[in-house]
């Protein structure tokens, strides 16, 4: 069969490898053009009209501009996650465990298809499912990226020719809270010992727990008056400096801590690298005496994650440039920055309070002015 030079179904010719002799094979295959290319694909059966069929189901594909091909329709949503994971491990992306769970949920609902079969309205459907097992959409959010970034990378690999819409879920669980000077005091006092410093200094800093825990004496320079993490430890894998040369309460803080641990190093009779440690043992989680510890405060319900904003306020307030402040606290986006630079209500009375001080100094400077024409009359009286 020919289509106007389109296509055409047809048996290949092979030659024997034992009598030499040229053979027809008897499965068909089918030839056709897309976009300058040729393509030859089996149709895996000895009936020819299952052969035309399959050349009418490729010329209308492209007759539409869009060639599925026979790789796309072999490529499964399996595919899909292996290539997703394999991106993160060549990357060495940390938040590995979070994917992997994330396409654990996919394959619950997609986990037999193929990635062609994967459309937008089973993807919607399988976000309104999520939504109703109580989810949370940040979460929903997630797993949708993951399951975007297979199909994007199976198109780089030539493996797919298009993508579903997938559609993006809103987060409105934005939180708010800070912690002020006392209540941050009041928190404080009822952790234990080994935990404290940890805390003083996410509030000192702004930094995250997964930056701060991990943190070693290699990374504290007490004669540059610095602590440091290296390119590829945080989150957005930049570098980052804390100078602490005119900031005394972190350079106590960092300095009473150096002090307990060389002591623990004395009476134990080994090297300790962790800054923040529990006898020497690196600090995994306090979860539970932090949350212990609020309540006794009167804050349950507060979060680590309040010191990073309360950092970015403190900065705000003090007048630091956003651009310094962002570089401190390892903020890459404004937006994300301006997400965690909250303003409370003692805030804007302030700001109010200036503006007020502000028209107060302009009333008190203005002249009085005269009308034209009393001005007119005074200049002629003195004339």
């Amino acid at each position: 069969m020919r289509t106007r030079g389109l296509g055409r179904v047809f048996q290949p010719v092979y030659r024997d490898k034992k009598s030499r002799e040229q053979k027809r094979a008897r499965v068909w295959w089918v030839q056709y053009s897309f976009r300058g290319r040729v393509y030859r694909e089996s149709s895996g059966s000895t009936n020819r009209g299952i052969a035309v069929n399959l050349l009418k189901r490729r010329l209308a594909e492209i007759g539409k501009g869009r060639l599925i091909g026979p790789d796309a329709e072999k490529t499964t949503f399996e595919d899909l996650a292996q290539m997703v994971l394999d991106d993160y491990r060549v990357n060495s992306r940390r938040s590995i465990a979070a994917a992997t769970g994330a396409v654990k949920r996919l394959r619950y609902t997609f986990g037999l298809s193929r990635a062609m079969d994967i459309t937008t309205d089973r993807v919607t459907a399988y976000a309104r499912t999520r939504q109703e097992a109580g989810a949370k959409p940040a979460t929903i959010r997630y797993e949708l990226a993951i399951l975007k970034r297979g199909f994007n990378l199976a198109l780089q690999a030539g493996k797919l020719v298009h993508r579903p819409h997938i559609p993006s879920i809103e987060v409105r669980n934005v939180r708010s809270g800070f912690f002020k000077e006392p209540e941050f005091r009041a928190v404080l006092s009822h952790l234990p010992e080994d935990v404290k410093g940890i805390v003083e200094f996410a509030y000192l800093t702004g930094w995250r727990m997964g930056e701060i825990l991990p943190l070693q004496w290699r990374q504290v320079d007490f004669k540059a008056r610095t602590v440091r993490l290296e390119p590829g430890t945080t989150k957005n894998d930049e570098g980052r400096t804390f100078p602490f040369a005119t900031f005394p309460a972190l350079a106590t803080l960092l300095e009473r801590q150096r002090e307990r641990t060389v002591a623990i190093e004395k009476a134990t009779e080994r090297i300790i690298t962790w800054v923040f440690h529990r006898d020497g043992t690196p600090i995994r989680d306090f979860r539970g005496a932090w949350h212990k510890a609020c309540k006794a405060a009167g804050l349950a319900g507060a979060w680590l994650h309040d010191f990073r904003r309360t950092a970015v306020r403190n900065l705000e307030r003090a007048g630091v440039p956003r651009s310094v402040a962002m570089k401190l606290t390892g903020h890459k986006t404004e937006s994300i920055y301006r997400r965690y630079a909250i303003v409370s209500e003692a805030d804007l009375s302030e700001g109010v309070a200036k503006l007020a001080v502000l028209h107060h100094a302009e009333q008190g400077s203005t002249r009085t002015v005269l009308p034209l024409q009393e001005r007119t009359g005074k200049v002629l009286a003195k004339s």
